[in-house]
């Protein structure tokens, strides 16, 4: 009877969570969609110039945002699950400290924009773009609903933004809005989704007023977040550096052409994000029957990613052209070319996102950073050499190699990473299956 009890237990558990995880993968899917069509409808629209100037807008602000975001969303959904009684002060501080650092990041920004060429639109782009961060310290939340497993009320929020974003987007188009309208609606959405969580988070009879702040907490939270700070930088810049300086070395029109390419390509990076998060628990539960199997289960998962990528990546090269010219129309004649090259990052994305599961597994995190920042650094000094010579094509070579650098060449500089280089050199070699092949 007891482990009946146990049993049925268990599996509501596991029922709550796969309903939470169903609901945000839902959620992906919706944005993916929308951002396709929508996002495709709006670029033809804009015209390369236009979609430039707002790439590099979001690109640029994207490169401070951790100065806003401090990393701590994921440390404050860790530090509800394990007090969930002190979720006014968690709560309470971390949207304190969120909202100090969206004023960091507009000084930074009213700084920074002092040293760039930009026009006075483009610069007010930019200030606009960096007040979303303000409502998005109301994502405090969100991770609070993550933490009790209730991301439904998220989604609810995330979907009416989404339907209210396009509809204001379609009318824009219809009434041929210049691009200062798009970039309120970029603003209008995080307001829209700022007031959509405060009316959940009331409705659950829970009051922003009840919210605390607590400067020993505070001390605390930055103390766990500031390598998350460190590693979203990095991220920041070595994701987005490439349209900067595109936009710095070459214009804004380039920016577009090279930002409508890199849309698509990243269109599938969700893939192995469902993947990794619905197969990882089976390779973790495998270590504790042996370790054999443990990394055997691994390598199965590195050769799916591998054949997954691949699969996207060579219709691609040969179809991006014809894709670019059907989607974004002759205007983005540049972009096919960039797509065509771009796309093979994701093989280097698929297997990272593998890779980091396994370094979480394995409590190695302390050096993603350092792959990253080595990634980082080439990609800066590549993007420096190749974009004067190559132009946007330069800057897509250069965004494939320092991928392949940080997620396969790095780990073979440390001991306690370097398995996973040869783990996934016999995935990109085919080695599993032409060896089984041999036998059978």
């Amino acid at each position: 009877m007891i482990n009946r009890i146990k049993e049925l237990k268990n599996n509501s558990s596991f029922m709550r969570y796969f309903t939470n995880t169903s609901w945000v993968m839902g959620e992906k899917l919706l944005q993916i969609v929308s951002s396709i069509i929508i996002g495709v409808w709006v670029a033809r629209y804009l015209g390369p110039e236009n979609l430039g100037i707002l790439s590099y807008a979001q690109s640029y602000v994207a490169i401070f945002l951790s100065f806003s975001t401090l990393g701590l969303n994921g440390i404050l959904v860790r530090e509800l699950v394990l007090n969930p009684q002190d979720k006014n002060n968690l709560v309470g501080t971390s949207f304190i400290l969120q909202s100090l650092g969206s004023i960091l990041l507009m000084s930074v920004l009213v700084i920074g924009i002092q040293f760039t060429k930009n026009t006075d639109l483009l610069n007010k782009i930019i200030i606009i773009l960096g007040t979303v961060t303000f409502f998005q310290s109301f994502g405090v939340i969100k991770s609070y609903f993550e933490s009790i497993v209730e991301s439904k009320y998220i989604v609810y929020v995330s979907v009416i933004g989404m339907v209210i974003s396009s509809v204001l987007k379609v009318y824009l188009i219809l009434t041929e809005a210049p691009l200062i309208y798009f970039v309120y609606v970029i603003l209008s959405d995080s307001i829209v989704i700022a007031l959509g969580q405060i009316y959940f988070y009331k409705k659950k009879k829970l009051s922003l007023k009840s919210w605390t702040f607590s400067a020993q907490k505070a001390k605390k939270l930055l103390k766990d977040s500031w390598p998350l700070i460190l590693s979203g930088i990095i991220v920041s810049v070595y994701m987005k550096v490439d349209q900067i300086m595109i936009k710095e070395i070459m214009d804004t029109a380039s920016v577009g052409q090279y930002s409508a390419a890199v849309r698509l390509s990243e269109a599938w990076y969700f893939i192995p994000i469902v993947i990794s998060s619905s197969l990882f628990p089976a390779v973790v539960n495998a270590k504790k029957i042996s370790e054999e199997l443990y990394y055997k289960r691994l390598q199965k998962l590195y050769d799916l990613m591998v054949i997954i990528s691949l699969s996207i990546a060579i219709p691609f090269t040969f179809l991006s052209e014809f894709l670019v010219q059907f989607l974004y129309g002759d205007a983005y004649y540049l972009s096919g070319g960039v797509l065509s090259i771009h796309i093979w990052t994701g093989i280097f994305v698929f297997l990272g996102v593998s890779r980091g599961n396994w370094i979480l597994n394995e409590n190695l995190q302390r050096y993603t950073s350092l792959y990253l920042g080595i990634g980082m650094l080439i990609n800066l000094i590549l993007n420096w050499f190749f974009i004067p010579k190559f132009g946007i094509i330069g800057a897509a070579y250069a965004t494939l190699i320092s991928q392949s650098v940080s997620v396969l060449f790095a780990p073979y500089l440390f001991k306690a990473t370097r398995i996973s280089f040869y783990m996934m050199i016999k995935s990109l070699t085919f080695y599993n299956i032409i060896i089984n092949s041999k036998k059978s």
